[in-house]
Formats: C-alpha cells, structure tokens, sequence
C-alpha cells in the first residue's frame, strides 16, 4: 500500500512536473525580480522618480502642479495624483485618454518648480512588463488561464514532492544536507531535493496566495470564511457640494487635511474621477505600521474639498484585513527588508527546481534507454561468439 502511494505520488510528481515546469520557472523568476521593485523603481527611472532639493523652499501647492500638467495635455484625463513621503521625489500624475485606464501616461513634475521632468507609458515600463509575464505570460486571458493552472499543478507537485522526499531514520542526514562534493549527478539530485525541502513552506504559501489573483472564487472565498458574506463593492461616495462652484485650492486643501487626519508618513494617492458627481478618493499607507500594506481610506467633495466620509484600516472587517495581507505574504514584503530577503532567495531556489528536475528526468530516462539497449544487444553477441568458436 505505502509502495503504491509512493508510486502514485512519484507519476504525479514527474508529469505534473514536466507539464508545468516552464510556467513555474518563469513566474518564480519573475516573481524574483518583482521582489525589490519599489527600491529599484527610482534607481531605474530616476529622472522620472528622483528631483534635487531645493534649500529652504517648500512644495508648491498641489494644485499649482495639476495646472501645470492639465495645460500640457488637454486632451487627457487626470485620473490619479501619487505623492511620495520623499521630499526628493516627484509627483507622478496618472493621465487617461476617457474610460481606458489601462493605458496610463505618467507625467512626473518637480515639487518645487512645477517643471515637468518625465513621462513614459506605463505599459512599456520594465516592471510592468515583468509584471505581465509574472501574471499572463504577456498572453492576458489565456496567459491567466495558464499560469492559474500551473499554480494549482505546482501545489499538487509540492505535496508529492514532500511524500517522496520523507526519509526513514538512516536517509535522514542525507536527506537534509547537500554533498557539495559528490559527482554531478548526485549533486543535482540534492540540489533539487533538499533545496526544495527547504523553501517548501515559504513556496507553497507564495503559490497559494497567487491564486487569488488567478481565480475570482478564492478571492470570494477569503470573505465567506471570515466574514460570512462575499466582499462588499466599494465606491467614492457623491459629491454634496454645488457643482460648477470649485473653491481655489481644493488639492492642497484636501492635502494638508489627509496629512492632518492621517498624521504617519506614507505614500498618498488621489483618485479623480470621469464623473463631476463622485468625491475624491484618497488612500494613504501607513509606513508606521507592524505590517505592511496597511491602509486608510478618505473622502473628499472634488468641489470645495471637504471631507465627506472615512475608511480606515482599524475599522475594515476581518475579511478585508486577511485580503490586504495576501499580497505581502505574496510579495514577501509583510515584514520589510527582512523578509524580501527571503522571498528573494526562495524565488531564485523555485525558478532551479524545474531544471534540476528536468535533468534528473533526462538521467533517468537515459539510463532506462541504455538498459534496454544493453538486454537487446547481449543475446546477440553471445550468439556471435559461439558462431566463431563452431567454426
């Protein structure tokens, strides 16, 4: 019975393995990449990030930057406003051409100058692109659909994995140590092995939280189970001031009472809508925060700027607080620096499982071949050398 649970857990290891191997190997080294990709953001793109200093001057109002940007692409919709806590940083305005927001042109403009210093489409940025292999493979729906599969094929791998990896007494420090000396064939196999036993943990989790983005029902899923009812649809509330009767100042009023109400530091975003009947959206992350994606929820009359209701973090349910932590634990950005870190690494370890993998296949496979070679070819050559003697 155990010999045939093992065998089982062994076929389903090896195909599954070789049916997704390629899909693994490129979003874990993807996944790799999008590990530090707020730290390396603005050292790639530092003219679009990164402005001088300027000494004893403050930012300009944020509605003298909006201006600015607004003159120079009229015929573009401001649908977002980014302000990082920096004082070296730009501010990134989102520009949309009506409804598409899915092609975003960011301007970055000097906080104390209103110059604008950059812009580039979002979608030819390397992160994005990175992003869209790591998701779809670049192929939308259909990479979606494959990465979702795979995902769930990997989980299947791991498990089995860890059924063929479980040692009696005497395999135990084998199994858990790598011959660093051995021949390469030896070497591979612990490499594979014990590696995976290693980062197994970490590995599965990181796969388990990716199918929220891979399949609605488990998003739903997080909800049901902690709040006993699938996720309420959020929207800004409407505007209860005068339409068409905008005070001077509204952005660098509703700025300083964000700052005011939410005092930690963190990065702000506006969210301006298409419609002149819905508010402002303002979401700010709270960098004092234990863990991290932590975030507050205000909004603002886009007419005269006064604030019209709150969603804070403290007050969210326990259902939305558990979806706000699948994507630190995804990232491995929960616990900052620290645990990037570690979900570096495991990345890396992942993205080498399917080629040693693929090469303890390719072993086996071989010495199976040269086996069978070797039984066809033996009766003939001791037919060959009786011949010889006869004669």
């Amino acid at each position: 019975m155990k010999k045939t649970f093992k065998k089982i857990a062994s076929q389903l290891h090896l195909w599954l393995g070789v049916s997704s191997g390629l899909v693994v190997f490129i979003v874990a080294l993807t996944g790799s990449i999008l590990v530090f990709e707020e730290e390396l953001e603005p050292v790639i793109y530092r003219k679009l990030h990164v402005v001088e200093v300027p000494k004893d001057q403050s930012p300009l109002p944020m509605d003298n930057l909006h201006a600015t940007v607004a003159s120079a692409y009229p015929k573009q919709r401001i649908a977002r406003i980014a302000i990082e806590p920096h004082p070296d940083r730009t501010v990134i305005f989102g520009l949309v051409k009506g409804k598409k927001e899915k092609d975003v042109l960011s301007v970055a403009v000097n906080p104390y100058t209103a110059e604008i210093t950059d812009t580039r489409r979002e979608n030819e940025s390397f992160f994005h692109i990175v992003l869209q292999l790591h998701r779809y493979l670049c192929l939308e729906d259909t990479g979606k659909l494959i990465t979702g599969v795979a995902c769930v094929m990997f989980l299947v791998i791991m498990i089995t994995g860890l059924v063929l990896w479980w040692p009696n007494r005497k395999q135990t420090k084998q199994r858990l140590t790598i011959k660093w000396g051995a021949k390469f064939k030896r070497l591979n196999w612990d490499l594979h092995a014990v590696f995976g036993f290693y980062v197994l943990p970490f590995t599965f989790l990181i796969a388990l939280t990716g199918l929220v983005w891979s399949y609605k029902w488990v998003n739903n899923m997080i909800y049901m189970t902690f709040d006993g009812k699938p996720q309420q649809k959020r929207e800004a509330p409407a505007n209860m001031g005068i339409t068409n009767a905008a005070s001077t100042g509204t952005l660098a009023k509703i700025t300083a009472e964000t700052n005011r109400l939410l005092p930690h530091p963190g990065r702000i975003q506006f969210t301006l809508p298409e419609s002149d009947s819905l508010s402002i959206t303002i979401s700010k992350v709270n960098e004092n925060a234990s863990i991290a994606n932590v975030v507050d929820f205000l909004y603002f009359d886009q007419n005269d700027g006064h604030l019209l209701s709150k969603r804070l973090y403290d007050d969210e349910t326990t259902g939305m607080k558990v979806r706000r932590l699948v994507f630190p634990i995804h990232t491995g950005s929960l616990w900052g620096l620290p645990t990037k870190i570690l979900a570096l690494i495991v990345a890396l370890i992942t993205a080498t499982l399917p080629v040693t993998g693929v090469i303890i296949w390719v072993g086996r496979k071989f010495k199976k071949e040269k086996k069978v070679i070797k039984k066809s070819v033996a009766p003939h050559a001791v037919g060959s050398r009786a011949k010889v003697t006869v004669s």
